[in-house]
């Protein structure tokens, strides 16, 4: 009955390990089309009213090509999703992870890279040029340049840096104290993972 009070949603996973592996198996719905697309319905959304609890932070790219709901298959109210150019971190973002973290108890962040990310490969071409981008944009490409791989080129350089970009952000956000203690007692994964726009994959990076 559409007046009948809600409930509050309830997390349906609540150790690292589930989380991860819910967000794995959304993914291969999301690449073989099998997909479930969860919490749509009327009754969720009425549940959404009454509180949130997600299972997952995943800081992703601003790219209009990788949404973190569809990319794992997630509906309303499963995933908290900050996102920047090149998931560049600054206050605003870390304090959006820590909330998931922190008020949220979500168990696990997901730092989502992927491929033929525009704002990665910006960084490495003004980074050999010297050219200087427009307004906040020259932000986000110094952020990235600490991770740019000087031994490879051309699209080996992209791919390699994107990777190395994604690994760099995971150990920043690991080593905030808010998020360390909670990975010390097992209460929390922090993951970074790289998406392929060429079939659709996520794939785990060491």
């Amino acid at each position: 009955v559409c007046g009948r009070a809600s409930s509050p949603p309830t997390r349906p996973v609540r150790t690292p390990r589930a989380a991860l592996q819910a967000l794995l198996d959304g993914n291969r719905r999301w690449r073989t089309s099998t997909q479930r697309h969860p919490n749509e319905d009327p009754a969720a959304r009425r549940r959404a009213i009454a509180g949130q609890a997600p299972f997952a932070v995943v800081l992703g790219c601003i790219d209009s090509r990788v949404p973190p709901e569809h990319v794992f298959d997630q509906g309303l109210g499963d995933l908290l999703t900050p996102r920047s150019a090149g998931q560049v971190l600054d206050e605003s973002v870390i304090g959006s992870v820590e909330y998931g973290v922190v008020a949220l108890r979500i168990p696990l962040v997901v730092v989502l890279g992927h491929q033929s990310c525009g704002a990665v490969k910006s960084a490495i071409e003004i980074e050999q040029t010297g050219e200087q981008l427009p307004g906040s944009i020259q932000y986000i490409a110094e952020r990235i340049w600490p991770a740019i791989d000087q031994t490879q080129q051309g699209d080996a350089r992209l791919n390699a840096t994107t990777d190395a970009n994604a690994l760099m952000i995971r150990d920043q956000l690991a080593a905030l104290p808010t998020l360390a203690t909670r990975i010390a007692a097992g209460q929390l994964s922090v993951v970074s993972a790289r998406y392929e726009l060429t079939d659709q994959s996520v794939r785990l990076l060491p």
